[in-house]
């Protein structure tokens, strides 16, 4: 709850005086308070004395503990996402939210939030500030209105949940994403700036090796991602490359400007690839990063592979996309949850706790027979159980029948029924 507090305190926590929330989360983050016992786990305390004194067991229950994000509002903000696509043709910029969230992540790192990774730090000024960043401020004041709307979901599952769903309204493939990210809570747990690829570096392949190696990467997963510059512009007053404009980005749509790397910039699709391999029209975009997908041999083996295999691209690229979205995150229930099963509509973690054992009100009695539920009994049965047979049969027995013979008569109710019978078809003929 004190992740969720600051995480929803403010969208650049970066003002002189911190609010309540934020100082509660900190404290909740960096101090172990002893809160005094509650009148639960006084009582708690009691029964467990009485119990240790009176050799009786607690009985276990079982309990459900809610995870990082509600699976219910994490899917009505997805609907949200989708509008939202429809008026403001942001797919690209969500897309890279979701990816420089998860993209920090360093497998040289265990500890978290230290390893970087998708935990929602991009929200937080000291990393929204790192060059690679320029721009997603805009992505931040798109979704901040959703995530006020929906305060049961983290940022970290909200950045990776716009990404996933701005590549499939786009005609990408579905993903198969996974939820419950947990966000962290101050802005000094924010990577170090210089874990995100560079556009232009000396030596092209090398220097994507040494950045998606570090995220447990391969080159198969380096050319499937490189495949989402299908989508997007790139500007050079963010980034310092391409066109002020194209004849494909001057009149929008959304804001106009920049260079795209495809025609259809906001169709998701393998011409990218194409585009690249032919480079026969100069008002695409082709990067040093780019251009080393055809010029090293086995980034070459894959990007030839999707140029003619779109089927192919979408499937290596859902499996890298769903990997990329999950490094480095920590999880809650651990092994996350899916939108789109079961499971995902409830989102929860069972666990097994212990009742207080029974206390000192039955006065050294013992045990206390357990209260009759027919429901405990009959619930979801066709048929009744052994033990509801038996206490039903006793309960006939104690009238006086018995399974092997009716039960006796009572000839004065019988006597009660006829004289009853008789008096009120007598007043019938007289009326």
């Amino acid at each position: 709850m004190a992740e969720r507090l600051a995480a929803s305190a403010s969208l650049l926590p970066s003002a002189a005086s911190p609010s309540s929330s934020t100082r509660r989360a900190t404290v909740a983050s960096g101090l172990r308070l002893r809160p005094s016992p509650s009148r639960f786990s006084q009582a708690a305390s009691r029964g467990r004395g009485v119990a240790g004194a009176a050799g009786v067991v607690p009985r276990l229950r079982v309990v459900r503990c809610m995870a990082a994000s509600e699976a219910a509002q994490l899917k009505s903000a997805r609907e949200d996402i989708k509008e939202i696509l429809k008026t403001t043709y942001c797919h690209p910029i969500l897309v890279r939210l979701g990816w420089h969230d998860s993209g920090t992540y360093d497998k040289n790192i265990e500890e978290w939030p230290q390893r970087g990774g998708a935990d929602g730090s991009l929200r937080f000024d000291p990393e929204l500030s790192h060059g690679a960043n320029a721009g997603l401020t805009s992505a931040l004041k798109l979704i901040q209105p959703i995530k006020d709307k929906y305060p049961g979901i983290t940022y970290a599952d909200l950045f990776q949940l716009a990404s996933a769903t701005a590549i499939e309204e786009a005609g990408g493939p579905k993903l198969p994403m996974k939820y419950g990210r947990v966000d962290i809570t101050a802005p000094e747990q924010c990577p170090p700036e210089g874990r995100l690829p560079d556009a232009g570096p000396r030596l092209p392949a090398e220097h994507l090796r040494e950045v998606f190696y570090r995220m447990g990467l391969d080159d198969k997963e380096i050319v499937a991602l490189s495949g989402a510059h299908t989508l997007g512009r790139s500007r050079p007053d963010r980034s310092g490359w391409g066109k002020p404009e194209t004849k494909y980005t001057k009149d929008g749509p959304g804001e106009p400007g920049g260079q795209s790397w495809t025609a259809e910039w906001l169709k998701f699709d393998n011409s990218y690839f194409k585009d690249i391999k032919e480079q026969r029209d100069q008002e695409l975009l082709v990067l040093p990063t780019d251009a080393a997908l055809f010029d090293d041999p086995s980034f070459k083996v894959y990007a030839e592979k999707y140029a003619e295999d779109q089927e192919a691209f979408f499937k290596d690229y859902a499996e890298a996309h769903a990997k990329l979205s999950n490094l480095g995150a920590k999880f809650d229930p651990p092994e996350g949850f899916s939108l789109d099963d079961d499971k995902g509509a409830v989102a929860t973690e069972e666990k097994v706790v212990a009742d207080p054992a029974p206390t000192s009100d039955t006065n050294g009695a013992g045990p206390q027979p357990e209260p009759f539920v027919a429901a405990k009994y009959s619930y979801k049965k066709r048929e009744l159980s052994d033990t509801m047979k038996q206490k039903i049969r006793a309960e006939y027995e104690g009238l006086g029948g018995s399974p092997n013979k009716p039960m006796k008569s009572n000839y004065f109710l019988n006597i009660m029924i006829v004289i009853a019978g008789l008096a009120f078809l007598t007043s019938l003929a007289g009326n």
